[in-house]
């Protein structure tokens, strides 16, 4: 583990199969983390991750694949190329392929982040 992913819990491995209900609230309130990062599950060669955050990742980017961030509750701030757009609940925004960018998050915030499976969630550089 390196000194930008020291302090994330990620799970990569899928929580939950097809045909099986997927109670985010649930999962949210049970999150104990400041900075964690679970898959739930998987679709046509997508995964959907829920994040629980509070605090600033680090910068980074994903040279192949594109990234969308949904804010489920709290308030997302995403940095990129001297930009910054600010998400509330049932706000989204996808950040292209090779765009460096970072996502902070000044309260305790969840969003739920749809991206390609072999996508490396602290980013490919």
């Amino acid at each position: 583990m390196d000194e930008h992913t020291q302090n994330y819990k990620i799970n990569k491995d899928v929580a939950f199969g097809f045909l099986k209900l997927i109670d985010v609230e649930k999962l949210r309130d049970s999150v104990a983390d400041v900075w964690f990062n679970q898959t739930l599950c998987e679709v046509n060669g997508c995964v959907v991750r829920l994040g629980v955050v509070k605090g600033d990742f680090h910068w980074h980017r994903h040279v192949d694949e594109d990234e969308f961030f949904y804010v489920v509750s709290g308030k997302l701030f995403i940095d990129y190329e001297n930009e910054t757009v600010e998400l509330g609940p049932n706000q989204g925004f996808t950040v292209p392929r090779n765009v460096v960018h970072r996502t902070r998050a000044p309260e305790r915030t969840a969003m739920l982040m749809i991206e390609g499976s072999g996508v490396e969630p602290t980013g490919d550089a």
